[in-house]
């Protein structure tokens, strides 16, 4: 048997897939590359925001008719399988199996059951599976915690990862990491909805901060982490940073806007002013570091004040990086429940605003790095001809002549030129190519 999985979404998606694809291959399966290849088709689903949602959906439209013609098995997992919504879409494309986010590790269950399997259970223990490590990968994903306790209006996040938040054992997340350096992996991003909480949940756990020193303590080269609550963002935690030379000094903390009355709106917790202090005690702690947020835009009852408001937030802070979005109302949260939504056209003008105004802060926060060596971790060939790609610590997109790295690895770069969302350099040093072992590994 032969299969294929289509994943949409986050890292955590990415994990997931990874998981469920070392479980079918266990099981006897060959992933494939190709739709065409396959006799199972797994889509892995995005339920954030509206547009992933309707790429699954033209998505299994096309396999549908695949299905009907030679009899593949399509079945569809992730966050959108999690709710009503998902459901009724697997429904109207004759989806076989559905697995929500707490089912993933029941394919072998969905797979025996030769029809039908539908499961959507969220345990509130979390599965201690450790996955085995990517083949030949040199980056890498671990989970360390699930779910959310925040009620933001606008997520469905707490509907499909789980309302509470739940810690993995520290003793499996260091498991999985010492075999993930073993195989040759020289980069870990840690990953959660919210990975500040780690540990609130279990007095016998250690905190975020500590976590973040006994990962440091691995020997891995770099450890990233993702995604952060501001709310829970503390002075430890940057400490924790700043004393560990693995830890990368790349801080991703959404502030989803600007406005007081809107942050309100959105069930934030913490206010314009509260965000702005903690960018200065990053700031103190660690002046080099590279920040990047999400925002929101169109809000319903977001008005021009407001948004104002979050053009100045803009050159307050100076962020390096920014994912910005028009919001999209979600069914079941609040927010599509109980606002009225803003005309697209306002939103899109207002997002085009906010794209010039982060190209600007990014270019003059890259051009700083012209000059300045940074170590970059290379996946491979870019689009861009005669060039490799890979990123630095500081998440920036570096790209740097082929045949100065000819495979993948870790190299020492001098940044020659800068735009608005590239770094340029020339390869000064190798500091790390996977052996022969770890390459086929």
């Amino acid at each position: 048997m032969r299969a294929h999985i289509v994943t949409y979404g986050c890292q955590m998606n990415e994990y997931d897939t990874h998981l469920v694809a070392s479980e079918l291959v266990s099981l006897g399966f060959q992933m494939v590359e190709a739709v065409e290849d396959a006799d199972l088709v797994l889509v892995n689903t995005c339920a954030v925001r509206g547009k992933p949602v309707e790429k699954v959906k033209s998505l299994l439209g096309q396999l549908r008719k695949e299905k009907e013609r030679r009899g593949l098995v399509l079945g569809m997992m992730g966050c959108l399988a999690q709710l009503p919504e998902g459901q009724r879409i697997a429904e109207k494309f004759g989806v076989d199996i559905l697995l929500g986010p707490g089912a993933i590790t029941r394919i072998a269950e969905a797979l025996a059951a030769q029809g039908r399997f539908w499961n959507t259970d969220l345990d509130p223990a979390l599965p201690q599976v450790v996955a085995p490590p990517p083949r030949g990968a040199l980056s890498a994903y671990v989970p360390i915690i699930r779910g959310c306790n925040h009620r933001c209006t606008y997520c469905v996040v707490p509907r499909t990862r789980g309302g509470i938040e739940v810690s993995r054992p520290p003793e499996v997340i260091l498991e999985e990491i010492e075999g993930l350096k073993r195989a040759g992996v020289v980069e870990v991003t840690l990953l959660g909805q919210n990975v500040n909480s780690y540990g609130k949940d279990r007095p016998d756990y250690p905190s975020f901060a500590e976590l973040l020193r006994m990962v440091g303590a691995l020997g891995l080269p770099r450890v990233r982490f993702l995604t952060s609550h501001p709310v829970n963002f503390t002075e430890d935690i940057v400490r924790a940073i700043a004393d560990t030379p693995a830890i990368a000094r790349y801080i991703h903390l959404p502030v989803q806007s600007g406005s007081d009355r809107i942050l309100k709106r959105m069930a934030r917790e913490y206010r314009r002013s509260d965000y702005l202090k903690r960018i200065e005690m990053i700031r103190e702690h660690l002046p080099d570091a590279v920040l990047s947020t999400d925002i929101i835009v169109g809000f319903p009852g977001e008005t021009e004040e407001d948004f104002e408001a979050t053009l100045t937030l803009y050159d307050k802070v100076g962020f390096d990086h920014a994912y910005m979005f028009i919001y999209s109302a979600r069914p079941g949260t609040a927010a599509a429940e109980h606002f009225q939504d803003l005309p697209r056209e306002v939103k899109v003008r207002r997002l085009e605003r906010l794209i010039e105004k982060q190209k600007a802060w990014s270019l003059e926060k890259n051009r700083a790095w012209v000059g300045r060596e940074v170590e970059v971790l290379v996946r491979g060939q870019a689009r861009e001809s005669g060039f490799a790609e890979g990123h630095d610590r500081g998440n920036h997109p570096v790209l740097v002549p082929a045949h100065q790295a000819p495979g993948p690895g870790l190299y020492r770069v001098r940044v020659t030129e800068a735009s608005p969302h590239l770094l340029f350099g020339e390869v000064t040093e190798v500091l790390h190519r996977p052996t022969p072992r770890e390459a086929v590994a």
